[in-house]
């Protein structure tokens, strides 16, 4: 099949089952791999979302400047996006950051603002101060905002994942994942819900907003931002739990070398989060999780050093 443009070719990403990193005995744990999207990484869905609500709203005319806040791969998706549909683009990101997903947002054409952070720590600090520049950047260029945090038009992108996995599930006992905006939660929640017995977000034991009430450093790329996101509304999803930073940038390379899930931290979060849940279940039962992107995001760091 040949597809019109690159952004068809969007979404219908696999899902795998792990079967060498998941203890016997346990429910199956099924990864989504997001890494087969056209930047690598699940945020394309959110993107295209954004930008297609915006045009339908009127809120975004042609040619107009586009900005967003990002440690990444938002950044990267609406890069691609952007390129593609001919917005000029500005996104404001740190050097907390995997490089590759700076570089990736330069390649695309979009203008690059980099906020530099503590000693490569994610603060909520940080994004206080990458959300000023977007603020002088939308005042200086009369620029769109699209505003992840707050933009409800992404869950129509997270939407769809869920409905790719009720294509390929009877159902599902859990859905899990990581929470940085709360959209993929939200909005595959929105769909499998009727279908599913419990959803279940997930943050780092080192920022552990949702569980604790407080934020703190860390180094999981697009996860807790030091805030209760406010697409994560009361009653969107069951509990939260936190999960080890430390135990979960171990897993990366158990993944790779014995499942073949190439992924970053937050997908190891996310899999351990999962694989955590799959213990407490029965060999019967599913628990859902996504691998948010690919590890070829992150081979210049220390992750897979």
């Amino acid at each position: 099949m040949i597809l019109p443009s690159a952004l068809e070719a969007i979404g219908a990403t696999p899902l795998v089952r792990l079967r060498h990193t998941v203890p016997a005995g346990a429910a199956q744990v099924l990864v989504k791999l997001e890494g087969g999207n056209p930047t690598g990484s699940y945020k394309d869905r959110m993107a295209l979302a954004m930008i297609e609500g915006a045009e339908a709203s009127g809120v975004l005319r042609p040619g107009q400047r586009v900005v967003e806040f990002t440690g990444g791969s938002t950044g990267s998706s609406l890069a691609f996006v952007c390129a593609v549909k001919g917005y000029p683009l500005t996104v404001v990101s740190s050097d907390a950051f995997a490089e590759e997903k700076l570089r990736t947002i330069r390649a695309f054409g979009a203008d690059l603002i980099v906020v530099p952070s503590e000693n490569g720590r994610i603060t909520p600090d940080l994004f206080v101060r990458m959300r000023h520049e977007v603020d002088r950047v939308v005042e200086r260029d009369n620029a769109f905002w699209t505003d992840q945090f707050n933009n409800t038009d992404a869950l129509r992108g997270y939407r769809l994942l869920g409905k790719e996995l009720l294509a390929e599930l009877p159902a599902v006992d859990v859905f899990t994942a990581g929470v940085g905006t709360g959209g993929l939660l939200v909005g595959v929640g929105q769909t499998i819900r009727p279908s599913t017995g419990r959803l279940v977000a997930l943050e780092p034991t080192s920022s552990p907003m949702l569980t604790s009430g407080y934020g703190g450093p860390h180094r999981v790329e697009g996860l807790a931002t030091g805030i209760v996101p406010p697409l994560l509304t009361p009653g969107a999803y069951d509990e939260a739990r936190a999960v080890d930073e430390a135990e979960a940038r171990q897993l990366v390379k158990q993944l790779a070398q014995r499942d073949g899930v190439f992924a970053g931290t937050s997908s190891a979060l996310n899999i351990l989060g999962a694989i955590q849940l799959a213990t407490e279940l029965t060999p019967d039962q599913t628990v859902v999780t996504v691998a948010a992107d690919t590890g070829l995001k992150y081979l210049t760091g220390d992750l897979y050093v």
